[in-house]
């Protein structure tokens, strides 16, 4: 699977839509974000990484030719720029809707997600990271940072996956997690150094003390 170092990787779902009437599309479903859920990304026994995406996120998004793909690689099922794919944000996300079938394999697939197969989904998007807001809080001691997601200035590709914690989500959340971990470390050094240099003033102070009642 090609790994881009600007694009960030997320999971969620996608479904088949049964036919209605004459209708013979292979129509497929999903959503490739979720408004106002936090959704957990990492977590071990020290720290936890959440995240969280505004549903003005895409307002500045650029979606003018997203391509769904099978594991992000290899052929292009369907399009927004001959529309057989159709991206835009509800009341619940940014939905995507692709017509399957003006392909052999564009078909094959679609049989696999209508069998329950496939199920899965994952989208390549890149974050204007200067735009995010995090917080953190300590709970039982264990750090949570919480990543709310402002801006996605560009959404690549939607594509079905076989395995959904694949190569590229996993890579995308460890360089924020190494990250964040990388600043707790750092402020607990600072923390230490101030409170030993604190130590050493009052240690100061009462040796002083002490010389001067002499």
């Amino acid at each position: 699977m090609p790994i881009k170092s600007d694009r960030e990787y997320r999971n969620f779902e996608i479904r088949a839509i049964a036919p209605e009437g004459e209708d013979q599309r292979m129509v497929v479903r999903g959503y490739a974000s979720t408004f106002g859920n936090v959704y957990v990304l990492w977590s071990d026994e020290g720290y936890e990484l959440r995240e969280i995406m505004d549903e003005h996120a895409f307002d500045d998004a650029d979606l003018s030719d997203v391509i769904m793909q099978y594991n992000h690689e290899g052929r292009v099922f369907a399009r927004v720029s001959n529309g057989t794919l159709h991206v835009s944000p509800d009341e619940s996300g940014l939905a995507i809707e692709g017509d399957l079938g003006g392909t052999d394999i564009g078909r094959q697939l679609y049989q696999e997600i209508a069998g329950g197969y496939t199920n899965k989904m994952s989208v390549g998007m890149k974050i204007d990271r200067t735009k995010d807001v995090w917080t953190r809080e300590e709970v039982d001691r264990k750090i949570i940072d919480t990543r709310r997601i402002n801006r996605v200035s560009r959404l690549y590709d939607v594509s079905a996956v076989s395995i959904p914690a694949n190569d590229a989500t996993s890579i995308s959340v460890r360089a924020l997690v190494d990250g964040a971990i990388e600043q707790i470390r750092s402020e607990r050094a600072e923390a230490e150094k101030r409170a030993k240099d604190i130590k050493k003033l009052q240690l100061k102070i009462k040796l002083e003390g002490v010389k001067n009642e002499h």
